[in-house]
């Protein structure tokens, strides 16, 4: 791009842009060339796109996250006050994702705990439900992968953590889908329509659920919730808000995890060749491709005090986005970066954000991603993309297509 050309705002860094949807990369690498640290007047936000940046922000434990304590010139961020009702608790109308501490402290810790420890388990559980998804997929010559394999996983591990009931897991899955327009801060009222009827039979759900556990515990994630509910002083709402929180943020960015690996290692077959001839390297392929083409666009955080960032002034309240994208791929922090190379001595990514913000589902995605790319290439080692243009969703700050076409 000229050097004078105007500097983007931060809806042309969305899908919803056609360049940028086209390639992201276009855009990021002039913007992290000409201005790393921006300020865009429409959003109100500062947008970092320099890894050095945006992993000293992220990794700063005194930043802040509830858009309340945003000043009001954050457009994207006190936008979504205007939705709850004031006068109530911020722990009862956010989840984690959004608040400050001790609330967020006070929540997540015994969350994580929780989860952590059903992780630590589970990989069981996720061969068995990703061997059964394939199963389904025997004796088919093509089919979209995205809606045949990636879909379906994380929302059926997630309903597996939680303890859904098999029967109900139609039912669930569509729940979650609907939940999805719940990232879409562009929704219209069709959108918004289907969101807040997911929204209220989950609610329904997740309290029958919570109820139920109380009365006859299961070996289930709701049930150590609801054990540890009293002793973290955590309410209902706390509880039912964090738990469609989890739902929400695990299912949509594990099958673009997976979406996009399985894309990434059929483009690149010198990468796959490597996976095929020692699966233990697995780890390392997930992480490359979290570096190269990850889930998620951007995180942010509000100043807690005035500072300088790459000497550029910012004040208290202020609000800053990251572009995790941009960092994943700035040569000054990665050899090549445009190379997707799944023998890459690992500098740490931050696509899963960073610092007490981390990505509480990181470890879940993983594990997901991991054993669904071994036993998908195991049962179809001559997988092939079908010949066609990418289509990639255009939901904000998400990077997933929409549909891949392959062949067995």
């Amino acid at each position: 791009m000229a050097d004078d050309a105007p500097l983007p705002n931060l809806l042309q860094l969305t899908p919803m842009d056609p360049v940028y949807r086209a390639d992201p990369h276009v855009v990021l690498d002039d913007l992290r060339t000409r201005c790393p640290v921006h300020r865009d007047e429409m959003s109100g936000n500062f947008i970092l796109s320099r890894y050095a940046d945006v992993r000293a922000v992220v990794s700063d434990l005194d930043m802040l996250r509830d858009p309340i304590n945003a000043e009001e010139g954050a457009v994207l961020q006190r936008r979504s006050l205007d939705q709850v009702d004031p006068s109530l608790p911020r722990s009862h109308v956010s989840s984690i994702l959004t608040l400050d501490d001790p609330d967020h402290a006070r929540i997540r810790r015994p969350l994580a705990q929780a989860l952590y420890a059903r992780v630590a388990k589970f990989k069981p559980e996720v061969e068995r439900i990703i061997s059964e998804t394939l199963d389904s997929l025997e004796g088919e010559k093509s089919f979209d992968l995205m809606d045949r394999f990636c879909v379906p996983i994380p929302i059926d591990v997630i309903a597996s953590i939680l303890g859904v009931d098999r029967e109900r897991l139609v039912e669930f899955r569509a729940w979650s889908e609907g939940l999805i327009q719940g990232l879409n801060p562009f929704r219209n009222a069709a959108q918004t329509a289907a969101m807040e009827s997911a929204s209220e039979h989950l609610n329904a759900y997740f309290l029958e659920a919570m109820a139920d556990r109380r009365a006859a515990p299961r070996d289930d994630l709701i049930s150590d919730m609801v054990r540890l509910q009293a002793e973290a002083g955590l309410a209902d709402t706390e509880l039912r808000i964090n738990l469609t929180a989890l739902l929400v943020g695990g299912n949509l960015t594990t099958t673009d995890l997976i979406g996009n690996a399985v894309r990434l290692l059929l483009l690149n077959p010198s990468e796959l060749a490597k996976l095929k001839a020692d699966p233990k390297i697995i780890n390392a392929v997930v992480e490359e491709v979290l570096r190269f083409e990850p889930p998620v666009d951007i995180t942010g955080r509000i100043a807690h005090q005035d500072m300088e960032i790459a000497g550029c002034p910012v004040k208290s309240r202020q609000a800053l986005t990251m572009s995790l994208r941009g960092a994943n791929r700035d040569p000054e922090a990665y050899d090549d970066p445009h190379a997707f190379n799944v023998s890459r001595k690992h500098k740490p990514h931050v696509a899963f954000g960073g610092g007490a913000h981390i990505c509480i589902g990181a470890p879940l995605a993983r594990l997901e991603a991991q054993v669904a790319l071994v036993r998908l290439f195991e049962r179809f080692p001559d997988l092939k993309l079908v010949e066609g243009e990418p289509e990639w969703r255009t939901l904000p700050f998400f990077r997933g297509l929409e549909r891949i076409d392959v062949a067995v």
